[in-house]
């Protein structure tokens, strides 16, 4: 079996293709088994207990988002280092990854089931949500652990041009998340708390998997000297890992700011805004993965110093983004009342939904090309912008979702994203130019 896949060779809509598709089904899979926690949920317990673990999604960015940034920054230093051909650096960033990752996450366990009570309280949750939010909360944050691992397994794997372990890795853990849910939610009669441990056990198995291929790769026959204190190593990872954890973050801020505020208007509302987030989690796959994949891609050639490949790269995922955005965009434009009618039963909420749904068709080619300008500039060695982008998301999500929160209802929380989306791109796509072009 194949270790390792060369990205800096071969002609670059092939590779990057080949790349991508094995990723993207590994995502939707990843999506389609929260998307199966989501109707179950829903459907089996009922829209208070969707509102109840939709709640925490923003909550759940802030943390987990921390998280992937952290992993998917140190992934670009190994991409490099891989597109170089520097072995040896390679491993010794590898290592350093796995002990860096596992002090962050043991810090990032502790304060989420500290303060998981107060952050609910400052978004307004609902009392009616209060206990089912902290029950699937505590359970999830309290496996945070593996989530990490599976972020950073995947990671190495995606640096070293490999998507194909992660897809049968998700594949797998898939299956499981399904039947431990249909055993502990509808078998079991657990609510909430079966939903989230299916999730923390179906990810424990996704990282077995993750772990195996990486224990037989040759590249990454990691000797005690690897882990060496080098403060060098650390602070090279951690230039690329903080900022996009930071731009995570400080996204899910924003997020969470709008998310009180939906909170305020009523349960309802907090139901409609979290089946709208799950398709938009649903419809942006595509485009995030065509980021995840241009960030291995741009760094592999960084390394390699190929930028006329970086060039063609960027292109193609741009084109993966525009016909992503035609499918993905039209069913929420042209279908939402079919679409929120999945997840939800109250002929209230699916209205809410159905007028977020529809305006955040339209602008949903903002978000698709921001992950492909957002990750190649990551991947070009510059996590600054993105992280830049990040905050100016978070400062013009805020005033857009009070000024207009009142004279619009619902539909400004889609007017709130979508400027976030716009202003972020923007940035991101000047920054492209600028250095390419350098």
């Amino acid at each position: 079996m194949q270790e390792s896949n060369d990205l800096t060779r071969g002609r670059v809509s092939a590779r990057l293709l080949g790349f991508f598709f094995p990723m993207l089904l590994t995502n939707t899979l990843q999506q389609a088994y929260t998307f199966v926690d989501t109707v179950i949920v829903g459907k089996g317990i009922g829209d208070q207990a969707l509102g109840a673990v939709g709640n925490l999604s923003s909550l759940s960015l802030l943390i987990t988002g921390f998280l992937m940034g952290v992993t998917n920054g140190f992934s670009i230093s190994i991409a490099q280092c891989f597109g170089a051909g520097n072995h040896a650096l390679l491993r010794k960033y590898t290592a350093h990854s796995l002990r860096l990752c596992a002090t962050i996450t043991a810090a990032l366990t502790l304060l989420s089931l500290v303060l998981l009570r107060p952050l609910l309280g400052f978004m307004q949750t609902s009392p009616a949500l209060m206990r089912d939010s902290l029950v699937y909360g505590y359970i999830y944050f309290g496996g945070l652990a593996v989530n990490a691992a599976y972020s950073l397994c995947s990671g190495i794997l995606r640096a070293l041009g490999d998507s194909q372990t992660p897809f049968k890795a998700i594949l797998i853990a898939s299956a499981a998340n399904i039947l431990l849910d249909c055993l502990l939610i509808f078998g079991l009669r657990m609510g909430v708390e079966g939903a989230a441990i299916a999730t923390v056990l179906a990810q424990g198995i996704s990282v077995l998997v993750c772990l195996e291929k990486l224990r037989r790769s040759s590249l990454l026959r990691l000797q005690r000297s690897d882990f060496t204190p080098d403060r060098t190593a650390d602070f090279s990872l951690l230039a690329n890992g903080v900022p996009a954890a930071c731009m995570n973050s400080v996204t899910a801020v924003g997020c969470m700011v709008v998310q009180g505020y939906v909170n305020g208007m009523g349960s309802a509302f907090t139901s409609a805004y979290s089946a709208c987030s799950r398709y938009l989690n649903l419809f942006m796959l595509p485009s995030v993965t065509a980021g995840f994949s241009l960030s291995a891609f741009v760094s592999q050639n960084k390394g390699a110093g190929h930028i006329q490949r970086i060039r063609e790269g960027v292109r193609t995922g741009a084109g993966i983004a525009f016909v992503s955005w035609l499918i993905l965009g039209g069913a929420m434009f042209f279908l939402p009342r079919q679409l929120a009618g999945l997840m939800l039963t109250g002929a209230d909420t699916i209205a809410l939904a159905e007028e977020f749904l529809r305006l955040c068709g339209i602008t949903l080619i903002f978000l698709n090309l921001l992950f492909v300008f957002r990750c190649s500039v990551q991947g070009l060695g510059r996590p600054m912008v993105p992280m830049c982008s990040g905050i100016l998301e978070m400062a013009l999500r805020i005033p857009v979702i009070v000024l207009l929160i009142a004279r619009l209802g619902f539909a400004a929380t889609a007017w709130a994203e979508s400027i976030a989306w716009l202003g972020a791109l923007a940035l991101n796509w000047i920054a492209y130019i600028i250095y390419i072009r350098q």
